[in-house]
């Protein structure tokens, strides 16, 4: 990209048009910073895949000019990706406490060294380049969340990251409304704001709602207790526990994402426990159930979590016993509806009490909806809106709700993932595009599995595979043995006799014919094996195997 100091590109490489995998490149002549690095977690269709990550590939080819990756919070769509960035770009990453402290021990896991990060709080301003950033406090789901005013030579961008505006928050720290409101006055350039729940009318209530809940609850329950949410909700933990010291009961942390945020947010200081109140999940039999609240993670429904391996009797230390009451403080993230309605049903069948709906108030979101996306927009008042963080219909509605409050439809921006967008104190346009999308982890490998590999994981799901085993005589081109047929997953062979043999003779008569013809060349006699038997099984079965035919060479 040819060098250009009078305009500033913006640069999203993920969280538009999807959830999760937040992260946008800010680039001023030679100078970039990056806000957030995220990950979001695979689709149904992405057979095997344990995580996908945004595609670097602008970044590494520029890595000299980056200045500093800034974060907004410690949830896993705006950290999740650092542990594979930073072994690719290794630069200064500044975010606050609680966001490091979570983000430390991520790269612990995964062997990466954390000694270039660097601890900021609401207030502080820190020069990047050409860059000057200031953060302000905004609340979230989790503490120490941050929205990042970033001083360009072009005018002032404003950055809200994840937000909603929470009047009540547990941690009584409320958002920053008089420096938005402050900015807005200096006037600002350009908004990028949440647009996750933009589809959502009035407001979102205070996450205080939910410790009222927990105290009903917590109060009327007869047994033993366990509440599932996501790890990083620490204010939800909080409450968990002060509704257990209130009932004089013993609280348990079970999963090792838990256990992980439980004891740095702890140690941080941003979970307060009474001494004694925390026990082992080893020490838990020494309680009677109705002295104890098990907190696990699994609300999602994920196949190794704590919660669905008590609801399949498979957890270790805990089995589900009648009269548990069970409170899943969390709702579904698209797709994950049906992995949870399987342990509701599961937990339910072993006997427990389930409480899951929304309507009960056992969660709230940490998003903002519409009447507090209006807000932010009249307290900022910018001259120019990206809408981010959502899929394509959260960005359409944002920019509908942009254009409501007055501002001119051709100063709101819709973007994509690797889109290259130019600003200038006059103008907002496309100006071309860089490779962005998804980098797919499987196990240890990133990014060896795409989409050839998913097509042919999709299609052994499907249909299965059937491979075909002869011996070839080098010399002759003559077949001595087989072929044999192998089935997975296709058909059961005892069961499909007559199947087999017929296909067999199809094989057969195909090599035969390869012989008379003269036909010596592997790949051609492999191709006209799996064209034949691949039409003979489509006809008798209506289905399309992988066919995998394999020659041995003998001499």
């Amino acid at each position: 990209m040819e060098k250009n100091t009078k305009k500033l590109l913006v640069i999203p490489l993920g969280g538009l048009g999807e959830i999760g995998k937040n992260m946008t490149a800010f680039r001023y002549g030679e100078d970039i910073i990056l806000i957030d690095a995220g990950l979001k977690f695979p689709e149904d269709d992405m057979l095997g895949i344990d995580l996908v990550i945004p595609d670097i590939t602008y970044l590494v080819e520029n890595r000299d000019k980056i200045k500093g990756i800034f974060l907004t919070h410690g949830h896993e769509d705006h950290i999740g990706a650092l542990p594979y960035v930073l072994r690719e770009i290794n630069v200064p990453v500044y975010g606050t406490a609680l966001t490091l402290g979570i983000l430390q021990g991520k790269l612990d896991e995964a062997h990466v060294s954390g000694n270039n990060l660097h601890v900021i709080k609401p207030g502080d301003r820190i020069r990047a380049g050409v860059f000057k950033l200031e953060f302000m406090r905004v609340n979230h789901s989790i503490p120490d969340s941050i929205a990042i005013a970033i001083h360009t030579p072009v005018g002032l961008v404003i950055h809200t990251g994840d937000f909603k505006i929470d009047q009540t928050p547990v941690d009584g720290q409320v958002t920053d409304f008089g420096r938005f409101a402050e900015y807005g006055n200096q006037g600002v350039l350009l908004l990028l704001a949440d647009s996750t729940n933009a589809e959502r009318p009035g407001f979102t209530p205070s996450e205080k709602m939910v410790g009222k809940t927990f105290d009903e609850e917590f109060g009327t329950a007869k047994n033993r207790i366990i509440v599932a949410t996501f790890s990083s909700n620490v204010h939800r933990i909080q409450q968990i526990m002060e509704s257990a010291a209130k009932y004089k009961r013993k609280v348990a942390v079970i999963g090792r994402s838990m256990v992980n945020v439980v004891g740095i947010a702890m140690k941080l200081g941003y979970l307060k426990v009474p001494d004694g109140q925390l026990i082992d999940i080893d020490d838990a039999h020494n309680y009677p159930n109705n002295k104890l609240v098990l907190v696990c993670t699994g609300s999602q429904g994920e196949p190794m979590s704590a919660l669905t391996r008590m609801a399949m009797s498979d957890h270790r230390k805990v089995i589900i016993v009648p009269g548990d009451t069970i409170i899943i403080s969390a709702s579904p993230i698209p797709g994950n509806e049906k992995m949870v309605s399987r342990s509701i049903d599961a937990l339910l069948q072993l006997g427990a009490d389930v409480i899951y709906e929304k309507a009960n108030g056992v969660h709230v979101s940490g998003h903002g909806s519409q009447e507090e996306l209006k807000l932010m927009h009249n307290l900022v008042r910018p001259k120019f809106f990206i809408p981010v963080h959502g899929e394509y219909r959260h960005l359409v509605k944002h920019a509908k709700l942009a254009e409501s409050l007055g501002m001119p439809k051709e100063n709101i921006l819709i973007a994509e993932n690797g889109a290259v967008i130019e600003v200038t104190p006059d103008k907002i346009a496309l100006n071309g595009h860089v490779q962005a999308g998804k980098v797919l982890i499987d196990g240890l490998g990133v990014g060896d599995v795409g989409n050839i590999v998913l097509r042919d994981r999709k299609q052994l799901s499907q249909d299965g595979v059937i491979i075909v085993v002869m011996a070839m005589d080098k010399a002759s081109g003559r077949i001595e043995s087989g072929p044999d047929l192998v089935s997975r997953g296709f058909v059961y062979v005892r069961e499909s006799e007559d199947l087999m043999d017929e296909a067999r003779a199809k094989i057969v008569n195909v090599l035969n014919k390869c012989e008379d013809d003269n036909v010596k060349e592997w790949s051609t006699i492999k191709g006209n094996v799996r064209d034949a038997l691949g039409k003979f099984l489509f006809e008798k079965t209506r289905r399309r195997p992988m066919i995998l035919p394999i020659i041995m060479e003998i001499n």
